[in-house]
Formats: structure tokens, sequence, C-alpha cells
């Protein structure tokens, strides 16, 4: 890494307001908005617009704070596909699921802090919950905590859920669950160092397909690859595995990045400004406070080796504080785009800019 990078990170917005640890950001996949958690117990919103003639920044604007009504730290925030539900994992071991009271008839991109409401609390985990994700489809909810267990949801009309199955594989607290891009393919990463796959299979029942093992100890972070062919994994031994599909229901291990000196807390994959044999770029942080950008390539055959560029990189990203959550932007106009959150409470989005 004796070379420069040939890209730098620019601080787009340094977005405050949380009273204490900000945990998670997330973009709404169909509206300009970006939502943060923290462990004061509140959602926070934004939304964001193009720039203005003259200037290439894009503005963002704080548009409501949801008190939620945990009663123990936020941890996890996801946006359903539709972009009109917003799903909350607490450290009280509910999920609560938050709707707009008027989504069709609003245009705006945030709305008041009054149109969002609890339409349901999910109860069934013993403590923590650590991970929410709602599956490309919408369909399904997926959620995991240090009961050791993932749970999945159905998702039912008029705010109406139903558990599908209690997942009982891992012999540790669970970290992270990430869903498959396109498919019904479930993830989840543990502090048992493993990363489990999981189906549905035709009788109705989910189950684990495969185990990834081969992290030294525990799995903080997945991130899909955009197009679902590869998935990646960050770890409390300082490195970042990339497995590859080579089956149906088989994958490999197949690239190992280092770069960080501290737990890697969060990765984020996203499309880029991809070439052809672009696979997009993943984004990394976590408890040193720093951000590297890789370009992640395959050669054109798809058989050879990945190569990961270092694109980007930066250091006290948050002033001295831990990284707990980044996430790119997941609209292509804004693909150079993404947040981070931090101990220190605060939001910031960046952009992947020439040196």
């Amino acid at each position: 890494m004796d070379v420069d990078p040939p890209y730098k990170l620019e601080l787009v917005a340094d977005l405050q307001g949380h009273d204490e640890r900000a945990w998670q950001v997330a973009w709404n996949p169909i509206k300009p908005l970006l939502a943060s958690c923290s462990a004061d117990k509140s959602v926070r919103l934004y939304s964001y617009r193009a720039p203005d003639h003259g200037c290439n920044t894009v503005a963002f604007s704080h548009v409501g704070t949801i008190p939620t009504g945990h009663t123990k730290t936020v941890r996890s925030i996801a946006w359903a596909p539709s972009g009109n539900t917003l799903a909350t994992g607490s450290f009280d071991s509910n999920i609560g699921i938050w709707e707009r009271e008027d989504a069709s008839d609003s245009e705006d991109a945030g709305g008041k802090v009054a149109d969002w409401e609890c339409v349901t609390l999910l109860e069934g985990h013993e403590t923590e919950c650590k991970s929410v994700g709602y599956s490309s489809s919408g369909t399904l909810l997926a959620t995991c905590s240090r009961d050791k267990t993932v749970w999945i949801w159905e998702v039912k009309p008029d705010a109406d859920f139903e558990c599908m199955g209690v997942l009982m594989e891992h012999s540790q607290d669970v970290k992270c669950v990430a869903w498959h891009p396109s498919e019904e393919i479930l993830a989840s990463a543990s502090y048992d160092d493993t990363i489990k796959l999981y189906i549905d299979d035709p009788s109705e029942d989910w189950y684990c397909f495969l185990t990834l093992s081969g992290h030294k100890s525990t799995v903080w972070s997945l991130a899909w690859s955009p197009r679902g062919s590869y998935l990646a994994s960050s770890s409390d031994d300082l490195t970042i595995r990339i497995w590859k599909r080579v089956d149906e229901h088989t994958w490999k291990f197949v690239l190992e990045l280092k770069g960080h000196e501290r737990s890697i807390y969060s990765i984020s994959w996203g499309a880029g400004r991809a070439t052809s044999e672009g696979l997009g770029w993943l984004t990394t942080t976590g408890g040193d406070g720093k951000i590297n950008v890789w370009e992640i390539t395959e050669s054109p055959s798809s058989k050879g080796p990945l190569a990961a560029k270092l694109l980007a990189s930066t250091s006290g990203a948050h002033d001295v504080s831990d990284i707990n959550s980044v996430s790119w932007c997941p609209r292509p106009d804004h693909a150079d785009m993404f947040a981070t959150a931090g101990d220190d409470g605060v939001v910031k989005v960046w952009r992947v800019v020439s040196q």
C-alpha cells in the first residue's frame, strides 16, 4: 500500500443530533431518504436533494426524529424494498415495524415525524436484537439476536407477520443477517466465527445448507456483491474474506483483504462506477476509525482469480471514535456516495472523488 490510492474521500455532510452512539445507517431504496439509529433509542431521518446549479454538493436536511418507544438501544434498522416501511431492532429484544400514515398521499421525501407510526411490534427473541433485514421481494424479514437464534418472518397484508422459522444453528451471539440481492437465500454471521447460509425447502421449513468457516474470530458484518455471485464477510481477526458461488448451493473462499488495525465492524458492497470486469466497490470500516474503499474485479473468463485494488482510504473519519456502520447509497446517480455512523453519535456522508 505504498502507492497513493487514485481516489480520495470527500465529506459531503456531517449530520449531528443523536445524543449517544449511532449504530447504523440505512438508505431508503426508493426515496431520497437516509435513516440512522442510536443508543439514544431514536431514529433520525434525513432527506437529500441533487445539487443546485453552480454547486456540486448533495444537500442533506433533517426531516424528522422517531422516538421509537424502545426501552433500550436501537441497534439496527432496515427499509422494506417498497421504501414505505422501516424495521427497528432493539436491545430490548423487540422489533418495531414503522409505516407512514399517509404514505400514498405525500410526495415529499421524508414527511413529518408524526407521519410515522409503529404498526406492529414483533416479540420472540429472548435478549438483544442485533440485526434486521428484508428480503429483496419484501415478503420476508429476518432478525437475529444475542440469544443465538435467527428468526424468519413472513410479511403479510395489514402489517401482519407470521414466524416461518426459528433457526438455532449458531453456538453464540448472532451479529448480522443479510439477504441475497435477488434470491431467497439468507446469510448470518456470529460470535462463533462462522457464517451460515439458509434456504427454504419444499416442505416449507427453513434450514442451513452451508457453513462457511475460516475466520479466526467473531464475524461482524456481511455484504453480498450487487449481482449476488459473491459474499464478503468481515471479522475481529482483522480480515475481510470474499466467498464465490461455484454451484447452486456451494460457495468457496477466493480472496482475503487486510487493511485495518482493529475489528472490522461493517462492510458494504455497492455498484460503484463499475467497468465490464468490475464487481463493484467494497467499503470497510471499524474500530480503528479508518474507511477503505476497494474496487473488486474478476478476470474476463470468471474462472480466474479475483483482484482487489485500494481506491481510497482515510483515517480518523469520525475523529477518535469507532465507526459502527457503513452503507452505499443505492441510487445509480449517487453510486459514489456512502454514509457512516460512529460512536461519536454522528452520521457522515462521503463521496469517492479523484485525487
